[in-house]
This record gives structure tokens, sequence and C-alpha cells, in this order.
């Protein structure tokens, strides 16, 4: 019996020992590196995320503040220009404000008949469709092209809140060459934020100025897509001049209700 106590008890330590037990019970390495590769990548998604919102945060305090500093120099432009008019007519005098820097160009005819100068220009301006409409900066260079494209056009002079309709209700970004709404201020930041346009108020504050990054701004616009006016343009006089009583050319600040029909 001594004999076979002593045989068995090196047995014993050599295959069924505690130790090798927990060594069989242990977790492979494979797993734990695994385990800790999900456990980074979470607390980096984590971070990030937090990150985001702080962002999200700060760009909307921004925003509201951009808002209320254009609302501030709008309202004291108004204010100056109701001044000199009183003032003008105080003294027996006109008060001419100045002129437009900008216009707002409809193209109200389809491509047939059109001269191939004056399609080349609306490709220019990026009037391919009919009802589309863009912001052309006025210069004497531009004011000619109008002058040459008049029969299948018309323009005017929009007005501030015009040009944040029409940015608010039909604007679209141009981004990666595709048409993106522009439902967020993130949209704008990532076509134009490089050049100091980070939000809406931003973008309309450029157009309206006609500021140094218009170019930027306006080539980041997709062209504006418009419906048919309600009511509608009379065949008889769509193609006769505004002046005499049609709808083409120049029509200055009337197409502020031109484009209320439209949008």
């Amino acid at each position: 019996d001594t004999k076979a106590t002593m045989v068995f008890t090196p047995l014993k330590n050599i295959f069924g020992g505690k130790k090798e037990d927990k060594k069989m019970a242990g977790v492979p390495e494979s797993v734990l590196k695994k385990q800790a590769t999900q456990a980074k990548i979470a607390e980096q998604a984590k971070q990030a995320s937090y990150e985001a919102r702080q962002k999200k945060r700060q760009d909307k305090k921004d925003a509201i503040a951009a808002a209320e500093k254009y609302a501030a120099e709008y309202k004291a432009a108004d204010e100056a220009a109701i001044a000199n008019r009183r003032q003008a007519k105080a003294q027996g005098g006109f008060y001419v404000p100045a002129q437009p820097k900008v216009a707002l160009v409809i193209r109200i005819r389809g491509t047939i008949g059109v001269s191939p100068k004056a399609k080349k220009i609306m490709q220019l301006f990026r009037l391919r469709q009919i009802h589309n409409a863009c912001f052309v900066k006025l210069n004497e260079s531009t004011i000619r092209m109008l002058r040459l494209i008049e029969p299948y056009v018309t323009y005017g002079y929009p007005s501030r809140s015009t040009i944040e309709k029409l940015i608010l209700k039909r604007g679209f970004g141009k981004l990666n060459k595709q048409r993106i709404p522009i439902a967020d201020n993130s949209v704008i930041e990532e076509g134009v934020g490089s050049v100091g346009i980070k939000c809406c108020a931003d973008l309309i504050h450029e157009i309206c100025t006609v500021g140094p990054h218009f170019k930027e701004a306006n080539n980041f616009l997709w062209p504006f897509k418009l419906t048919s006016p309600r009511g509608g343009f009379s065949n008889k006089t769509k193609l006769v001049h505004f002046l005499e009583g049609g709808e083409a050319g120049n029509r200055g600040e009337e197409i502020n209700k031109l484009v209320k029909r439209m949008i």
C-alpha cells in the first residue's frame, strides 16, 4: 500500500495539478487582444461623439451671433437710407440710392429658336432649363451679356427678403458635383467654410452685399429650380419686353413679385 501511494502521488502532480487546471480554463490571447481593440474603438467613438456634440453646440451659438450682427447691420443701413431720403426732401432735392450690385436672372423660354451666342451666355449663367434662376454680379460685361439674352430671360434687382426666401426655401448646394439640399449649416460649412461662410446668415449676407467671396458663394449655390408662376405667363405677351407690357427683359424691383409667385 505504501509503495502504491508513493507512485500515485507524483503521477497526480504531473497530470492533474491545480495550476494546470487554471491554465486550461484561461481566456485565449487572441480573444483578449480582440476585446482590448473593441474597447479602444468604443472609447474613440465615444470621444468623437462628445466632440461632435460640443462643436454643434458652439456652431449654433456662432450662427445666432452672426444672424444678430447682420440684423443690426441691415437695420442701420435701412435707417440711414430713410434719414438720407428725408434730409434730401427737406432740402428740396432728391435722394438717389446706390446702384444695385446683384441681379436675379430667370429663364422664361426653352431651347427652340435660341441663337448660338445667346445659348452660350445662358450656359455661362448656368440657365440650362426653363424657370431656372441664378444670381449675377452686375458689372459692365455682365450687363452687356444680359442685354443679349433679354428675349429669353427676365431679370431684376432682388430685395434682401427675396434672396433669403430663395435660399431658405429653394436653396441647394453643390458638394462633390452633387445637388445637396441646404437642410443644415453643416452643408454650407463643408462647401464654403474655407472662405469664412459657415452658416445660412453668412451666405445670405455675402450674396446681398456682394462681398469679397461672392463668386465662391454663388458657385456653391445650385441654380434655383422655380415653378411656373401662379396665374401663368400670357402667351401673347411672354415674348414682349416688360416695358412694352410683356414678360421678358429687365423689370427692376418688380422681380420680387414674380419670384413670390414662382417659389
